[in-house]
């Protein structure tokens, strides 16, 4: 949810820490603030509001020093303002401390502390941590990282935490339960932070600390990991495939737009090495030493959360239409906490973008305990699912930074068809004519997505006639349903419209009484299978006076005499619609946000990772 960096070095650490706070805002921009250490001298900047707000605010302060840490919060604890801001300071002034997660037991030992003299400015649990780290290093004179090594011991829930002490210069101390954290080493200095994006313009040579890890950075011997039983780990670095220009808006406006925009190199990108037309295959190498088992599943259940949700829903679609396997679809945050059968029989797929989703890796553990194999479908490479999960596969988007999934979508999405195909031609559920089509309109995607880019402007003047409005409906059926309810999840974070999606036949089941002249109703029909259907519930709207936004497929003449608006994507093969239709609702939120004056990257009380439940 929140972000960290931290620096330590020769270079002055501000400008690193604050570039980094920049690149992390769309993980949380509620509040932001650095800490520095110079001389055994620790000076503390915290700010409600935006990273910039920060800057501003200590423009006239003395900013020296090599050392530091630094935050971006999304609240979870104690309103959004300075008081509640990280860095977070010990009663003594000794420790600065940021943090990531939820210390579930924060209130007890916050009474414990209140009685050992402890105050506390504000109302956030990580100002508690904090003070409880000092009570227990104070008491048995304790270095800092034994101090924070046994602090962590006694306490519940999810944490990535940076704490330095200005008694011990030169020092960093981190750990992770949970929440993501990666140590980045340069020549001579290091940097930390919840995910590379801070890192990667200094060096792409990581650490990723493993859950219940604590890392001792200092100049003279690098990073030092342990576990929290104290045994000495051998940190594994691994080199990032990441360019700077990634993490920049090349030219757009905003990183949404640039993203909705990458998406036909980010699809081809995760086909490539994965799909030969000529030779007529498709393999995912994440997938071959566990294929069999895979192929002879009793079931596959996909855990995911949010847009990764939407995407499992059409996976299920294509898995079982293609591959004729039973899939169950569970959002992660259920999964968890019901007590689901679950069998060694059983295939779980847990898919997020970031691979810390909290819920989906509650879900995993769930999974693995009761014998089920475990595929992962991730973005971010070395993440915490990629980990631990039995095997998986990277969708190769690049980093998303619009807190709007986009081009994760459509990744996913393309991952579940690769995956969908594989499964359909081993088990011999399609014939190998239909594979062979199949594969061959799969690898002309990429192609027809920027075709659909092409109509741009007319969707933005779409979006000109329904900006306005306080409410929109989206209907779609079959393969087009979770698109549906993808448009709707869209329009929602960004713009702030109430928006539901529907399969188009259940509007007759109580959202037609919704309808009328104030309605737009955005109706994907692009399914041959059930058009005869779409036009009879598309009447149905305008009978009500609704205004209907029509998807469809170019050469329409039916809907197209009937929709108010209509948008035109290219004739693909039914399964792949997905991968074309949601485009025009991606750049029609697009719009009809910017032109609502929202904030379309960082949309209020969202941020990208949730890695808390």
């Amino acid at each position: 949810m929140c972000g960290i960096v931290a620096y330590l070095g020769r270079r002055q650490a501000w400008p690193i820490l604050i570039k980094g706070l920049q690149r992390l805002e769309y993980r949380g921009y509620d509040s932001a603030g650095v800490a520095l250490l110079e001389n055994n001298f620790l000076k503390v900047y915290k700010k409600k509001g935006k990273v910039e707000e920060l800057v501003q605010s200590a423009s006239l302060s003395d900013r020296e020093g090599t050392q530091g840490i630094g935050h971006t919060r999304w609240a979870t604890h104690g309103a959004p303002d300075d008081n509640n801001a990280h860095p977070h300071i010990s009663q003594d002034r000794r420790l600065a401390l940021v943090h990531n997660g939820i210390i579930e037991n924060y209130a007890l030992l916050k009474k414990a502390l209140e009685k050992e003299g402890h105050y506390f400015s504000g109302e956030t649990d990580t100002e508690v941590l904090v003070h409880f780290i000092e009570e227990i290093q104070n008491r048995d004179d304790l270095s800092l990282e034994e101090a924070v090594r046994i602090a962590l011991t006694r306490v519940t829930g999810a944490y990535a935490i940076v704490v330095m002490d200005r008694n011990e210069p030169g020092k960093l101390v981190a750990a992770r339960k949970a929440s993501p954290l990666v140590i980045g080493l340069g020549d001579g200095e290091y940097f930390l932070a919840s995910d590379a994006t801070p890192i990667i313009e200094y060096t792409n040579r990581v650490i990723y600390l493993n859950d219940e890890e604590i890392a001792v950075v200092t100049l003279a011997d690098g990073p030092q990991v342990r576990t929290m039983n104290n045994e000495e780990q051998t940190p594994f670095i691994q080199v990032l495939d990441m360019e700077i220009e990634q993490l920049e808006k090349g030219g757009f406006d905003h990183f949404m737009l640039k993203e909705i925009y990458e998406q036909p190199g980010t699809i081809a990108d995760c086909m490539r090495g994965r799909l030969n037309v000529e030779q007529g295959w498709v393999r995912l190498g994440g997938l071959d030493d566990y294929l069999n088992r895979v192929v002879q599943a009793r079931r596959i259940i996909i855990a995911a959360c949010g847009t990764s949700w939407h995407s499992a829903l059409i996976g299920e679609y294509l898995i079982e239409d293609l591959a004729r396997i039973p899939v169950e679809v569970e959002y992660a945050s259920e999964l968890r906490y019901r007590n689901p059968i679950i069998s060694e029989e059983d295939v779980v797929i847990a898919i997020s973008q970031s691979g810390e989703t909290a819920d989906t890796l509650a879900a995993i553990e769930l999974a693995r305990e009761k014998g089920a194999l475990v595929y992962g479908i991730v973005n971010v490479v070395g993440s915490s699912i990629a980990r631990l999960t039995h095997c998986g596969s990277y969708i190769h988007a690049g980093p998303e930074i619009g807190v709007a999934s986009t081009k994760a979508f459509t990744g996913q999405v393309t991952l579940l068809a690769l995956m969908a195909l594989t499964l359909a031609h081993r088990r011999g559920t399609i014939t190998e004519s239909y594979f062979r089509r199949l594969v061959l309109e799969l690898s002309e995607i990429p192609q027809k997505v920027a075709k659909v880019l092409e109509s741009n402007a007319k969707i933005e003047y779409i979006a000109g006639e329904i900006k306005d409005r306080s409410n929109a409906l989206y209907l779609g059926r079959g393969y087009n349903f979770p698109v549906a309810l993808e448009g709707a999840l869209k329009l929602k974070e960004i713009s702030y419209i109430h928006a539901e999606g529907y399969p188009a036949a259940e509007m007759k089941h109580g959202p037609i009484a919704l309808i009328d002249e104030n309605m737009p109703v955005i109706v994907i029909a692009t399914n041959k299978s059930a058009y005869d259907k779409i036009v009879s519930n598309i009447q149905e709207v305008k009978a009500r006076k609704g205004m209907v936004v029509a998807v469809v497929v170019e050469g329409d003449e039916v809907i197209s005499g009937m929709a108010d608006y209509v948008i035109e994507i290219p004739n693909t093969e039914e399964p792949f619609t997905p991968l074309l239709s949601v485009i025009p609702l991606q750049l029609l939120s697009y719009h009809i946000a910017l032109m609502r004056g929202c904030n379309v990257d960082q949309p209020r009380n969202l941020a990208k990772s949730v890695t808390v439940e």
